[in-house]
């Protein structure tokens, strides 16, 4: 299996290779409102060992020059990183937990699941909020069996708390192209309003508990007011057996050469970065 290769040499990193089981009613739950938070997914010796290796390769490749003060909506609200996975041990056998991707095969009901990439997100003192946004504008993939993990390396505070969802709001597919911006928080929030959607935030958050959420999911986040990095690493899963789609925007037409390197429309979506990370009939 790609997993098991590309896990050759995690040396001392904890493999964490065990399940985490998700009852039906979790599973119900995700599948109606679009998302799910789920206690401990990663222990706290866990995080005590991936936490440091990722915040500092994290902080090594960080290229925000400006000041937050002189960044636009998106710059002010993280520092962003991804595919970290490919270029650093530790998070490679932390994004290529079978943990991990079996709940994320689980929560969508499907046999197996790929990566589509990784992301830190982290979020600095006094940075600002995140736009609300759909994940899946950006995203190049014939299904709508995708899947964010959002998990925090370090405790999250009532203050801050986990991003906000809209419950629901992915049945709705496609609302809008707009990227994250001021125009799509406007345009958005207005569309939850109209609509009448929920909105839930989690509230504070334990180093290792995770938000799931789905491509089509509206959501948002607010800034940090305090005097502490919010530290968040992320992994996007797809359902295997997805295929590259022909890209309606350049967002897509972006992403399809930096997370489907050599693919064209209509290949599979499984490129040398996106492993098979679970599958029920393999492993």
């Amino acid at each position: 299996m790609e997993a098991e290769r590309l896990h050759a040499g995690a040396g001392e990193w904890p493999r964490m290779d065990d399940e985490y089981p998700i009852s039906d009613e979790q599973a119900a739950y995700y599948r109606e409102k679009g998302h799910i938070v789920l206690r401990q997914v990663a222990n706290a010796s866990e995080i005590a060992a991936y936490r440091p290796a990722i915040a500092d390769f994290v902080r090594e490749r960080n290229v925000h020059a400006k000041p937050l003060h002189e960044r636009d909506t998106y710059g002010k609200a993280f520092i962003q990183i991804g595919n970290l996975w490919t270029q650093n041990e530790a998070v490679r056998t932390f994004v290529l937990a079978r943990r991990f991707a079996k709940i994320a095969a689980d929560l969508m009901g499907v046999s197996g699941v790929r990566i589509y990439h990784d992301q830190a997100l982290f979020k600095e003192p006094g940075g600002g909020h995140t736009p609300w946004h759909q994940d899946q504008i950006y995203w190049p993939v014939d299904t709508s069996d995708m899947i964010t993990m959002w998990m925090p390396l370090v405790p999250v505070s009532e203050q801050v708390g986990s991003m906000t969802f809209a419950s629901g709001s992915h049945k709705a597919g496609y609302i809008s192209k707009t990227v994250i911006s001021d125009e799509s928080h406007r345009t958005l929030k207005a569309y939850i309003d109209s609509k009448g959607l929920e909105t839930v935030n989690y509230g504070a958050l334990a180093a290792g508990d995770a938000t799931f959420h789905a491509g089509w999911t509206l959501h948002s986040a607010p800034g940090n007011p305090t005097e502490t990095m919010r530290e968040v690493m992320t992994v996007i899963y797809y359902a295997d057996g997805a295929r590259v789609l022909e890209p309606d925007s350049n967002a897509r037409k972006n992403d399809l050469q930096a997370w489907f390197p050599g693919l064209k429309p209509g290949d599979p979506a499984a490129s040398r970065l996106n492993p098979l990370v679970y599958s029920r009939a393999g492993f």
